[in-house]
């Protein structure tokens, strides 16, 4: 630099051999702006945007970019939520944050289609951010994801074979003497009425979820992938039951293991999510990195008059393997955070197979048998012509070595003829039994001629 408007106007791209810039920016008062937009790209990330890029800076249908971390603080409003889509003026990276898509405290790369916009836009309160409610526009964004982010209370029979129990439950008597109970199986989302309240109020109180035991498909274990949570409050308007839970932190185990507690991706301390800021409204937090276990707790830690809360969780069945856990879209970059998960938690996440992908296992299953039958009966066959070739021709040399036997055993006498197709098999049922006598031809000695010398 410097550099002044139309005087000396800025090259495109500047290239810099350092981490670090900085910028004055200096504006003369009697002329009226609106300033600059600055972007910048580093060459681990040719990519990268800044957290102040909108949705309406691009024309491409779909495109990928990388955010950089800390962009959830960013000055700046977004408006929709992740099932319908953001308004295109909505902050990409900070909208990539609400929906679950990255983390905060990392950045990531994100995955955008447009796709026409809708005439309103629900805004909700999700991983700390609140969107608020937008007006029609022509264009709205979403985000591309593996798709592990649905309700599990909607799969079959998972509202059924899940259980839920609480460290206690309040019982309320009113004054017409009716006995209310707010006990955990009313936690569920999907179930109308009253919440989960317990009976006291310390952060020592805990609701527990049972997701069942894994499930054996042919030869593949399927279990449970958490990807996030959603809570809302007893979601009564009077005042005297206007309870809700403001923090909590979350416990997780398999089988036979201790509890664990829930930890962010960066930081080894115990990761505290953000809940409700009144009774009705619903709020989500994504599990960032996701996790596998049989048993969750939840455990508030701030409420409002009482504890209180239904929930609904998110994520997806998964196939486990036997080895490392990888995922496409978390990786840790540090050892210290790879604490969080144990050997019973490593898997390799798969999405949910299909109707066609279940059929056509269960064709793999009977017809790689039947191969492998097919096979076994073509290789014994093999064998069996190859034995029988070598005794054919076993059998031609010793008739072709005795024909051209030359000279003075020509004038030997055999005893007997041993044609070519002839066998003598001596098998004995068992040790004990005597051999039967094998009745030979014999003659006198006189039948056999010494050889002429």
């Amino acid at each position: 630099g410097p550099y002044c408007g139309n005087v000396m106007p800025v090259p495109k791209e500047i290239i810099l051999d350092s981490n670090e810039a900085t910028i004055h920016f200096r504006s003369g008062s009697h002329v009226s702006g609106r300033g600059f937009l600055l972007s910048y790209a580093s060459s681990d990330h040719p990519d990268l945007i800044t957290c102040l890029e909108r949705a309406n800076h691009y024309t491409k249908t779909e495109y990928s970019r990388y955010c950089p971390a800390g962009c959830r603080d960013i000055a700046g409003d977004i408006s929709g939520n992740i099932g319908e889509g953001y308004r295109d003026t909505s902050l990409l990276c900070k909208s990539a944050i609400h929906a679950g898509i990255i983390a905060d405290e990392l950045g990531g790369q994100i995955s955008v289609t447009q796709q026409k916009g809708i005439s309103r836009y629900e805004g909700v309160v999700a991983n700390g951010i609140p969107s608020h409610d937008g007006s029609l526009s022509d264009k709205r964004f979403m985000f591309t994801s593996n798709g592990c982010n649905k309700s599990l209370s909607l799969e079959e029979g998972f509202l059924s074979k899940s259980q839920i129990t609480a460290s206690s439950y309040w019982e309320e008597t009113n004054e017409f003497g009716q006995l209310f109970q707010w006990s955990p199986d009313k936690a569920w989302l999907q179930v109308s009425g009253l919440a989960w309240a317990s009976n006291h109020s310390s952060n020592r109180e805990w609701l527990e979820i049972d997701l069942g035991e894994k499930k054996r498909i042919t030869e593949s274990v399927f279990c449970i992938l958490l990807k996030g949570i959603k809570t809302t409050g007893s979601g009564s308007t009077m005042l005297n039951f206007n309870f809700y839970v403001k923090t909590f932190t979350m416990n997780y185990k398999n089988n036979n293991s201790k509890w664990r507690t829930y930890k962010g991706i960066l930081s080894n301390e115990e990761k505290v999510f953000q809940g409700n800021s009144n009774s009705g409204d619903i709020v989500r937090n994504n599990f960032i990195p996701p996790i596998v276990a049989r048993y969750v707790r939840i455990i508030p830690q701030t409420w409002n008059q009482r504890i209180a809360l239904k929930l609904e969780l998110m994520g997806c069945r998964i196939m486990q393997a036997n080895s490392s856990f990888t995922h496409s879209m978390w990786q840790k970059p540090s050892q210290s955070t790879e604490t969080s998960l144990g050997k019973e938690d490593r898997t390799v996440t798969e999405p949910i197979p299909s109707e066609e992908t279940n059929l056509g296992l269960k064709l793999t299953a009977i017809i790689v048998p039947v191969l492998i039958v097919l096979c076994l009966f073509l290789f014994s066959g093999i064998c069996i012509c190859a034995a029988l070739r070598k005794r054919e021709a076993k059998g031609l040399s010793y008739g072709l070595s005795s024909a051209q036997k030359s000279g003075c055993w020509k004038q030997i006498k055999q005893p007997f003829t041993r044609h070519q197709s002839t066998e003598f098999t001596i098998s004995y049922n068992n040790e004990k039994e005597t051999p039967q006598k094998l009745d030979l031809v014999t003659s006198d000695m006189a039948d056999y001629q010494q050889p002429l010398m």
